[in-house]
């Protein structure tokens, strides 16, 4: 399989069911590979794939539900659609819950799950370029010396160089100093570009933003 297309993990312990499947998602286009157990799939899969997984809710061992439960408790991005022939309102919701892309009861329509195998791995490629992107931010970010990085938050924050230096107690001078070195390193080429990074990784709390004073 080339590494560069996106593959679709179908794991059911009805190999009359695997096999169906893998025949109608080959038809839709998509490589596939086949688990008889949640164990297998979890021991031997490449996290450097992209793509998406389909798994039975009901299986020996690890449940699909549990196995969706295990990928989001390691981070694993890989969207999970859950497809069962007993499902009910509560197994849904734990599914959805978990983070698993849909829910879908047999018999299901061919094309309908195709098309939730499509949104799953654009969602996957959506979400593995987001996080390359807040990765390249975070190794620019480390460059940063800590005043640099409190200043850089304030700056982002929209604090005029005169509140800086007067919150910071160094010059304005000094302040404007570290700002060419704060765009320097971020390599941002205007404050536009700036607040956008900062913002990319403000939730991983990876800038330490003093508090606003009145």
């Amino acid at each position: 399989m080339n590494p560069d297309e996106p593959i679709v993990h179908v794991v059911d312990d009805d190999p009359a069911v695997r096999e169906s499947l893998k025949w109608m998602i080959e038809s839709g286009g998509f490589n596939v590979a086949t688990y008889d157990r949640a164990k297998v799939f979890l021991d031997t899969y490449d996290p450097n794939r992209f793509g998406c997984v389909v798994a039975d809710v009901r299986m020996p061992g690890i449940s699909g539900l549990e196995l969706q439960e295990q990928l989001a408790a390691t981070d694993v991005t890989l969207p999970v659609i859950i497809i069962s022939g007993y499902g009910d309102v509560p197994i849904a919701v734990r599914a959805m819950r978990a983070g698993a892309v849909d829910f879908i009861e047999k018999p299901f329509d061919d094309q309908f799950l195709l098309t939730r195998i499509r949104e799953a791995v654009e969602k996957n490629i959506r979400s593995r370029r987001i996080r390359a992107e807040r990765a390249a931010v975070e190794t620019k970010m480390a460059r940063l010396t800590p005043r640099e990085t409190e200043v850089m938050g304030l700056v982002v924050d929209g604090h005029p160089n005169k509140r800086i230096a007067a919150d910071l107690g160094i010059s304005m001078k000094t302040v404007e100093a570290h700002r060419a070195r704060v765009m320097d390193k971020m390599q941002a080429d205007s404050l536009a570009m700036l607040v956008r990074l900062a913002e990319s990784v403000r939730d991983d709390t990876k800038i330490p933003i003093r508090p606003t004073t009145p």
